[in-house]
């Protein structure tokens, strides 16, 4: 499976916190350390950036509505692991009889997986 099937996500999650003005656009990336005008104040493209608008993962998906969809792509993937661990544990059964190191991968894969339930769903910044 390629990496390139996530890259539509990332651009969606990143128009959205541009549209709201969460962060700076990809061609402005100019740092200021001093803005003359508040950014949320702004209108238009951002004319500063700070380090806090730096596009990045994390900050595309830190305020409302950008945090609902990385909540949602968190779960639904984290859903998927689950699912894609416990069809390989139940393969390797058929396959072999059920060993420790089998368990073990079971156990370790849903423990990843919610993991990322609480990375997507439980943001600190929010709390």
């Amino acid at each position: 499976m390629s990496l390139w099937m996530i890259l539509p996500v990332i651009h969606f999650m990143y128009a959205m916190a541009m549209y709201n003005q969460h962060v700076c656009p990809v061609d402005n990336w100019m740092y200021n350390q001093s803005c003359e005008v508040d950014l949320p104040m702004q209108r238009g493209p951002t004319m500063c950036c700070t380090l806090d608008n730096v596009p990045l993962i994390s900050k595309c998906g830190t305020l409302p509505p950008e945090s609902c969809f990385f909540s949602l792509i968190c779960s639904t993937g984290s859903f998927m692991v689950m699912v894609i661990v416990l069809l390989r544990y139940a393969h390797v059964i058929e396959k072999h009889q059920n060993c420790v190191l089998n368990t073990a991968s079971l156990s370790t894969g849903w423990i990843c997986a919610a993991g990322l339930i609480m990375v997507g769903n439980f943001q600190v910044q929010l709390a």
